[in-house]
Parts: C-alpha cells; structure tokens; sequence
C-alpha cells in the first residue's frame, strides 16, 4: 500500500520552504541570499517564522528521501535506482542549469550586482554566463546532495547485504532518541565553506536514518504510538532554539556557524522532523482530490518557486517600486505561481521536461 503521509509530508513541506523563503528574502537578520530588509521596522517580528522552521525542515525531506529509496529498492534493482536517480536528480542539477537555470543565475547575480560588478571589471562574458549558471543551482543543492547520497547508498548495501534492515527494525524507542548524538556530531564535519546549505555529513544521516530505521514499519508503530509526546518535545524545543536566537540573542544568523553547529540546533531538526514523521503517520495518512494534486506538483514548485519569489525581489523590492507589504504578498503569490505554471509548461515540453525536471516521458498525471 502507498504510504500517503510521505507524499503528504512532501507537499506541506514544501510549501512551508516557499513561505520561509518569501521571509528570507527581506530578512532583518543579516542571513545572506536575498536583499535584505525593505521594511523599516526596527524589528521584523514576523522573522521569527524562519527560526522556527530552518533546523527541520529539509531534514525531514532527506528523511523522506530515506524511506522512499527503501521500498523503491524493495521492488527494483540497484541499477534501475541509480538510472531513475540520475535522470530525476542529476540531470536537472547540471544539464538544467545551462538549458533553464541560468535564469535564476541572472535574477539572484543582479539581486546582489554581482553582474555590474564583474562586467565593470572586464570579465569575459562567457566567464559571466557560466557564473550564472552555477549561480542558478539554488534551491538544487538539495538535489545534489540527493544524488550523491543515492550512490553511497548502493555502495552500502553491497556491503552489509541486508542486514542492517533487520537491525533497524528493532531498535528500541529509547535508543531512536539517542540518534541525536551522531546527528549534533555530523553537523561538525564536511560543511562547505561559504556556501552553507551543503551539510554533506549532517544530512546524510538523516538520509540514512531514513534507509534504515523509519522505513520499518515496526519503528513507526513505535513512534506513532507516542506522536503527541514527540510533537509536543519537537514544538518545544523549536520555540526554544527561536526565543533564544531571534529574541534574546537579537537575530543570531541561524544559518551558519556557530549556531547550526550547535546541540540545540541539531535537537530541534531531529526532533522537529520525528515531530513531522510520527505526527503524519498518525493522523496525515490519506488521499484525496486535492492531496494527490498537491503531491504531484510538489517538485514543480520547490524547483521554480524561488525564481518567482527573486523575479518579484528584484523588480519590484530593490528599486523601492512598491510599499514592502505588497512586495512581500507579491512575492508569496509568484513563488506559486511560478512554481506551478512554469511546471505545467516545461512538462509538457519533451527536452526541457527531461533536462529540467527530470521527467523521461509525457506526464501521466
């Protein structure tokens, strides 16, 4: 049977990330990425909204991830997984980038002039172009590190030959909780410079906790048995880690070291996320005419909503066009619009469905 609450989860987070980024984008909190403030409050109190939300929220996607690479790989070999993979992750995230992405390039270099800047100092135009390019990779990297993760996977499995399973099935609730630890231990290690979004380590383990421990039906009975305990700790600790960096500490940047490094940071993603997966398990398990709409265009939207929500920035915010409550609502509707409709096109396109979506044949639904 189709486990409805992982499609549920997809779609709901996703369109929680499309409302964190129209903040982010006039955040007051110094967090790199969008222009910044438009507003001239002192404090934005709305802002809040992205500390309650950053630690978790692509932690439980990587999760998701985990589990639905279980019971694909249940059904298929590992080489129809890594050819599924790599035409619905790896080709958009590199081929897509020269054939669409570049786009978002463009809109994201001109948001921060970083197009005048390097034009004014002589810089080829090729040499721009292909900056735009990586530059257009954006909300991608989620994408990348997938990827990457897939292919480790197989390798792992060739390893340990199906034992690990059977092992992640009976772990105790007691020591699922103790999954913190390796969790705060990997945000230590193989963090990119600069750009902070590439977590390699730290995600990983939620992609592999995925794999091996929530995809046992077992273990979710377990948790779902205690879903109003755990989301009671995981709403807790997430007002916590959002009344200690953006009340008292004054708008910490949650984003980067040392505060995504921190225990607190790494309790309220992992506990946020089994928050999400058991509160959806039990009660978010169903199908209808509208959930299976939303889940079928969830990647359309994560992909393209960004452009939107930047295109509106960058037009309308930066040159002060428009009072900021309308930029912010202006912007929240393109992240849908842009999200969806630009789907619906490039689907149905045969090349670009392929190069942007990953999409090898005409949709079905």
């Amino acid at each position: 049977m189709r486990k409805y609450y992982l499609d549920n989860i997809r779609w709901i987070t996703v369109v929680i990330v499309v409302l964190y980024h129209v903040f982010y984008m006039y955040n007051a909190e110094g967090v790199l990425g969008g222009i910044g403030q438009i507003t001239e409050l002192t404090v934005q109190p709305y802002d809040i909204f992205q500390y309650l939300v950053y630690p978790w929220f692509m932690p439980i996607l990587f999760i998701v991830a985990g589990i639905s690479s279980k019971l694909y790989l249940d059904r298929h070999t590992d080489k129809e997984f890594i050819k599924r993979r790599t035409t619905k992750l790896l080709v958009p995230s590199t081929i897509g980038l020269f054939v669409f992405q570049f786009i978002q390039g463009y809109v994201s270099m001109h948001l921060a002039d970083g197009a005048e800047e390097l034009a004014a100092a002589g810089v080829p135009k090729l040499v721009i172009f292909l900056i735009m390019v990586c530059s257009g990779s954006g909300v991608l990297w989620f994408v990348h590190l997938l990827w990457i993760y897939s292919v480790i996977l197989v390798l792992v499995r060739k390893i340990e030959k199906g034992k690990l399973p059977e092992i992640g099935s009976k772990i105790p609730l007691w020591l699922i909780a103790l999954f913190f630890f390796p969790i705060w231990g990997a945000a230590q290690i193989l963090n990119t410079p600069i750009i902070s979004v590439y977590r390699c380590a730290f995600y990983f383990v939620f992609f592999m906790l995925g794999y091996y421990v929530f995809s046992n039906e077992e273990v979710m009975d377990k948790l779902k048995k205690y879903t109003v305990i755990i989301i009671v700790i995981g709403v807790v600790l997430c007002i916590t880690f959002a009344i200690l960096n953006f009340i008292i500490r004054g708008g910490t940047n949650y984003a980067d070291k040392p505060v995504n490094r921190g225990p607190l940071y790494s309790a309220c993603a992992y506990f946020g996320s089994l928050a999400m997966l058991s509160g959806m398990a039990r009660f978010g398990d169903f199908s209808n005419s509208f959930t299976k709409w939303m889940s079928s265009h969830s990647f359309g939207l994560y992909v393209f909503h960004y452009l939107g929500i930047s295109t509106v920035a960058l037009v309308f915010a930066k040159n002060s066009i428009l009072p900021a409550p309308v930029c912010y609502l202006l912007s929240l509707i393109a992240g849908f619009v842009f999200g969806y409709g630009l789907y619906a096109i490039i689907s149905r396109i045969p090349f670009l469905r392929w190069a942007v979506l990953g999409i090898s044949k005409k949709r079905t639904r």
